[in-house]
């Protein structure tokens, strides 16, 4: 959850603090911000950027194995999240991971490739509950015993897929939906994950720990979780490519909730074809999730089949005014991106969507504090935990204050316990609000304007870590609609200020993911506008 995305003053427009995106830092802890000078070294790490395309090509021809490739990765989280930068991104590695991947050696060596993630090592996020090994809390150490029962749809689907499940990572606690001064990226059991582009700054939430790590290479892809913000807000800080997709597309069963109507994993990657592979092997529909009944028809097994390198020329793409004024810095290079579409053969039309939204925007955090009761109420119920609701994790912080909450305390929380059912007036009121306004919104746009998507920049740049004083705005957010309508989004690296990336968003209506795949790659490639951090130490 990216909590500044509903605590604007009651709406969801964007704000133009201009100077934010590159302010100075004030460490606020040594642990926080100290890195090992080691890092300024060459980073010559063997797999730095590689994609799954690669890795795969390097087992066919006994380059590498699965292990060997699961050994490289182990050592680098080692070397890189343990020690040098410390960026603590990895919260828990899997015990089992290499014993996954001699599995799927051997099946390759007995001439069987189950498809492109065959022992391919993927790390997820800490909320995602998997039968093994590895605990599942949202990175609270109230629910720190916590060993799920059985896999998340999606974890199954990873291993159906021949993924080796490297361990998990780090997040915002409780999805960033603990408090209303959290700082973003902390866990009380996972304590606070930096950006790898420069060390002092927050890599965003909630899924901080799958951004930095993807983003320094401790892993060949990744999975986080969105209920506004939280897969493209850390894509876009961290310089990867983030899909939010359609709420349905992928399964959220088996994953710790916030919201039924807003919440989504998805993949998290550095080039859009791998984030569209994955995409691609974890649709489908699950039993345990209603959502998912909606899918069928319409959910892809391969979404590769829409990466065109053209798919630009023709187009017509709608840019939100609220993001043509964010700060000098943006500003030059979202026109540098709209140039760019331009050139590759679209046709730009100015929009106003956030104008449309103020309502809406007003009703998201109380329907999140509904269902977010009910969610947790019911993912506790069945949990490995001795936590058995919502309460009984307000008890524990309370009576571990020092552990559990030592920077930031529970409001959050203790707003959501006070609500009532989801049968209460105020919560189904909120809920036409935010969902029926939303996708009217874009619906309408889009189809008045015969656009094929809405594209804006993601968000700001990375802030600073701020343990004492918590989050501050960073100056825009563009997660609000398609997060509150249940759409499609789709962030790419659009570049950088000071050493800071930026994403430039493709935002559709319901699963037309596949068309926003097809943007966004030809965006990419003529752009090309990733680069792998290099762990400084400060903005430049």
């Amino acid at each position: 959850m990216q909590r500044r995305n509903f605590l604007k003053t009651g709406s969801v427009a964007g704000l133009t603090l201009a100077t934010l995106g590159a302010a100075s830092c004030t460490p606020s802890s040594k642990d926080s911000t100290t890195a090992d000078s080691s890092r300024e070294k060459p980073d010559d790490f063997a797999l730095n950027e590689v994609t799954i395309d690669a890795l795969q090509e390097k087992m066919k021809s006994k380059e590498y194995t699965s292990r060997s490739i699961t050994e490289m990765y182990l050592k680098r989280i080692e070397e890189i999240d343990k020690n040098g930068p410390k960026l603590n991104a990895v919260i828990e590695v899997n015990k089992d991971a290499l014993n996954m991947a001699d599995a799927m050696d051997k099946e390759r060596a007995a001439g069987k490739v189950r498809g492109p993630l065959h022992g391919i090592p993927v790390l997820i996020k800490d909320n995602i509950s998997t039968g093994d090994n590895m605990r599942t809390t949202a990175g609270a150490l109230a629910i720190a015993d916590n060993f799920a029962k059985q896999d998340a749809f999606i974890a199954h689907k990873l291993r159906e897929a021949g993924a080796v499940l490297l361990g998990k990572t780090n997040l915002s606690e409780w999805a960033n939906f603990r408090s209303t001064h959290s700082t973003s990226a902390w866990s009380s059991r996972g304590g606070q994950t930096k950006c790898p582009y420069v060390l002092d700054r927050n890599p965003s939430g909630s899924s901080s720990g799958t951004g930095s790590a993807v983003s320094a290479n401790l892993c060949a892809i990744g999975i986080g979780t969105e209920t506004d913000g939280s897969i493209v807000s850390p894509s876009s800080v961290n310089g990867l490519v983030g899909i939010k997709p359609t709420v349905g597309l992928w399964s959220r069963s088996g994953i710790i909730p916030i919201s039924k109507t807003q919440d989504t994993a998805g993949p998290m990657a550095r080039t859009v074809r791998d984030a569209a592979i994955l995409l691609g092997a974890l649709a489908g529909e699950d039993p345990r999730d209603a959502y998912t009944l909606a899918s069928k028809g319409k959910a892809e097994t391969d979404y590769t089949k829409f990466l065109d390198a053209d798919g630009l020329r023709g187009k017509r793409i709608g840019v939100e005014k609220d993001g043509l004024k964010v700060s000098p810095a943006m500003d030059a290079i979202f026109q540098q991106a709209i140039d760019l579409l331009k050139a590759k053969g679209a046709t730009i039309v100015e929009v106003e969507l956030y104008k449309q939204l103020k309502e809406a925007g007003k009703n998201e955090f109380t329907v999140l504090l509904y269902e977010f009761k009910d969610g947790v109420n019911k993912y506790l119920a069945d949990a490995n935990s001795k936590m058995k609701s919502l309460a009984d994790v307000i008890a524990f912080n309370k009576a571990n204050e020092a552990k559990a909450m030592p920077f930031f305390k529970q409001e959050t929380l203790e707003l959501a316990e006070k609500k009532g059912g989801l049968d209460a007036k105020e919560y189904l009121d909120a809920v036409k609000a935010t969902t029926t306004i939303t996708r009217n919104a874009i619906d309408g746009l889009l189809k008045d304007n015969k656009l094929d998507a809405i594209v804006a920049p993601t968000n700001g740049f990375a802030v600073c870590i701020d343990l004492i004083n918590g989050d501050y705005d960073n100056g825009y957010g563009f997660s609000g609609p398609a997060a509150m309508a249940g759409y499609p989004h789709v962030t790419v690296p659009m570049g950088y200020a000071h050493g800071l990336p930026a994403g430039i968003s493709f935002v559709s209506t319901a699963y037309r993911e596949g068309d926003v795949i097809k943007l966004a790659y030809a965006y990419e490639q003529a752009s090309k506008k990733r680069v792998k951090p290099e762990f400084k130490q400060v903005v430049e």
